[in-house]
């Protein structure tokens, strides 16, 4: 390998003249503006709805109830300080909330401090009563489940179950630990879930190969396990009446294949099990066909609910899409309540106890609308049709059904459904910063990988590009791989701001092609799981070079200025592109990608060791960039935190090392203390301004190329 072509480009690109600005209107801190809503959700017994906002790195808790919907804020943290808030859960009857800030521990204990506060931070659960405008001072509790009545919470500590009241913060009125064991399962216990008069807890006690569902009394006087066998037993859901529990009954894979590839069919299809708590009696309900759908796959959200017309609702891939079926609790035939090709990906239950409320992409497969059903009707409802993109609707107390949406040209934001159809928008306007109007409207593409398979896009074209002319082109990838991008912005906040990205580049005269390549989710089981995926053979190189193949054809696209990016997967498959096409791309962007599956699957499976499967490890490395960095040629830039949970920093390390013994043209911008998703916003505003500058450096700054 050497560097003449690198050499050359440069040299030409020195003596001619930049390129005139394109015609943009906006910055990237302008379209990276907007708050981005998450983990809506809705108290049970009230018309309250809560959501976290990430408002340029500063993270609040908002909340919005009738008659007008308005959000107010009820916490006042500010500052781009990095501290990310999960876990949000309102009481049943809307009076408080339980939010947790801070993120989680790394494996040597660190909790993340991207800031580099002089303090560091800790991970605190935080009660905060409603409304309060942001008035009332939030009191530490600890984590756990909430009680039906909102009153007590229960946990996992040292090994037990514990359960103990929620501390109001009142003087004297709670005792410095009042939690009290109630059990300790052998290997600890998880999965809490309370019966409905609130004197039990059901829990899942893992084994290793083997897992059970156990029933814990609250007052201490025992615990049991229910049907206790050689499966993998999980997500318990209790009947209304609380006489009963479902749970999901699987088989540890066995056999040859590496971990975190699993085969899309199993050995031993899924089962659903219905127990008596009194007697112990169990009975299987339900059991998956053999071949599609064998293996389950879930949503986001209970993937077992009991309705409270003595139905259970759960996923089933059978023929290939992930739709809801039902069951009747009390056994018989399984019955499909979402017809039609599609993917569900948030699902809940409404109050009610059998109103459900979903999204889906059914007839809009790049896109997600929100749909209504019940166990027994006999056709769901659309509830938002358009050109929007909706998800993780819930319901409130009232049967008010609020969501989180977004379009092509509209930033995400929290929405509740008024009575004539129309929405609400809680928090109002856009920031006035936003450049909704000077956004492009992507178009869906399909195009075929060098294997014949059709893979789907988002092609966003410059606002000023003009007949004949040529411009420089960028391929996306996103990570995951199980991820979709869409036909506006993602509900997603990491891919939220990489379509803000997309967006941006279009704006400087990009074209972008956004790439929904193979293993991603949207497209059905066999899309997903397709043969050879991964670390198991890369298939997703096919869709790699068809990308690059259908640019070059476009007479809008200058074929010798075509560019590369992506984060995680999406950073594997940039690297991919660079070392197994060099001749059809120019310049690369790579954010935390993985580049030796042998360590990336390790950091996901510590109990993987290559060196026990020589074959498959071999396999997985051929699979690899790494495995073909001989041929690398394309400057490139990598980022990375160093911080990172979920690809290895020695990724970026070990590849850097490389380029340089090779003389490959790269630099690096390393983000300390930073973790995957970074935490800082600023972080963000940094790695795309670098990538930004990266592609005008080595794609933008020669002449564009006109037809004629």
């Amino acid at each position: 390998m050497t560097t003449p072509r690198f050499t050359l480009a440069l040299g030409i690109a020195c003596c001619l003249l930049p390129l005139p600005a394109a015609a943009q209107s906006f910055t990237l801190d302008d379209v990276m503006s907007a708050p981005f809503p998450d983990q809506l959700v809705a108290a049970r017994d009230a018309d309250v709805i809560a959501w976290i906002s990430n408002d340029r790195g500063a993270r609040n808790v908002w909340m919005a109830g009738p008659p007008d919907w308005r959000a107010r804020q009820v916490t006042d943290w500010s500052g781009d300080d990095g501290q990310e808030l999960s876990g949000l859960e309102l009481a049943p009857d809307g009076s408080y909330l339980i939010v947790r800030r801070g993120g989680a521990s790394n494996r040597e204990g660190w909790t993340p401090t991207p800031a580099q506060d002089v303090d560091g931070a800790e991970r605190v659960t935080l009660r905060v009563e409603l409304p309060s405008g942001g008035a009332a001072e939030p009191v530490e509790v600890e984590w756990g489940t909430l009680s039906p009545d909102g009153s007590h919470l229960a946990r996992s500590r040292a090994g037990r179950i514990v359960v103990g009241p929620v501390p109001t913060g009142d003087e004297g009125d709670d005792e410095p630990d009042a939690f009290e064991p109630i059990a300790r399962p052998r290997s600890g216990a998880g999965q809490l879930t309370w019966s409905p008069d609130g004197a039990h807890i059901a829990f899942v006690t893992s084994r290793g190969d083997h897992a059970y569902v156990g029933v814990a009394a609250v007052d201490g006087s025992g615990f049991r396990y229910l049907d206790a066998g050689v499966t993998r037993d999980g997500s318990p859901v209790w009947s209304p009446d609380g006489d009963r529990i479902a749970f999901l009954r699987q088989w540890a894979d066995t056999g040859p294949g590496l971990p975190f590839f699993a085969r899309p069919d199993a050995e031993i299809p899924w089962e659903i099990v219905v127990a008596d708590v009194a007697s112990g009696d169990a009975e299987t309900v339900f059991r998956a066909d053999p071949g599609a759908g064998s293996r389950f796959s879930g949503w986001t959200g209970p993937n077992l609910t009991w309705t409270t017309d003595g139905h259970l609702v759960f996923p089933w891939e059978k023929d290939g899409w992930r739709r809801a079926w039902t069951v009747p609790a009390d056994g018989g035939e399984a019955r499909l309540l979402t017809p039609g090709e599609q993917i569900i990906q948030y699902f809940s239950v409404a109050p009610d106890g059998r109103t459900l409320v979903f999204d889906s992409n059914r007839d809009d497969i790049d896109r997600k609308h929100v749909w209504t059903t019940t166990a027994s009707a006999d056709a769901p409802t659309l509830l938002t049709p358009g050109d929007g993109v909706e998800w993780a609707p819930v319901a409130t107390a009232s049967g008010r059904v609020a969501f989180l949406g977004s379009g092509a040209r509209m930033a995400a934001r929290p929405w509740v459904l008024a009575d004539d159809g129309g929405r609400v928008a809680p928090q109002g306007d856009l920031p006035a910063s936003f450049p909704g109007d000077a956004l492009v409207v992507p178009e869906a593409v399909v195009f075929p990988a060098t294997d014949g398979l059709a893979i789907h896009g988002q092609l966003f074209l410059p606002p000023d590009l003009r007949a004949g002319e040529r411009r420089p082109a960028l391929l996306f990838f996103h990570g995951g791989s199980r991820r979709q991008m869409l036909l506006g912005f993602h509900n997603r906040g990491y891919y939220h701001n990489a379509y803000a990205f997309n967006q941006y580049m279009a704006s400087k005269g990009y074209v972008v092609l956004a790439v929904n390549y193979r293993s991603g989710v949207g497209y059905g089981l066999d899309f997903r799981e397709a043969e050879d995926y991964g670390a198991d053979g890369a298939s997703e190189v096919r869709d790699v070079i068809g990308a690059a193949l259908y640019l070059r054809s476009r007479d809008d696209v200058d074929p010798e200025r075509i560019g590369s990016w992506g984060g995680s997967y999406g950073g594997y498959l940039t690297a991919q592109a660079l070392v197994h096409a060099p001749e059809l791309f120019a310049a690369g962007v790579d954010l935390h990608g993985v580049h030796d599956w042998n360590v990336g699957i390790g950091n996901f499976r510590p109990d993987y060791e290559p060196e026990n499967m020589p074959e498959l490890a071999q396999r997985a490395f051929e699979s690899s960039p790494m495995a073909l960095v001989e041929r690398w040629e394309d400057p490139v830039l990598l980022i990375h935190g160093d911080d990172d949970r979920n690809v290895r920093f020695s990724e970026t390390v070990d590849l850097a090392r490389e380029l340089t013994l090779r003389g490959v043209p790269h630099d690096v911008l390393v983000f300390p203390d930073e973790v995957h998703g970074f935490l800082l916003h600023r972080n963000w505003l940094a790695a795309y301004r670098s990538a930004a500058e990266w592609f005008d450096r080595y794609l933008m700054n020669t002449r564009p190329v006109m037809d004629g």
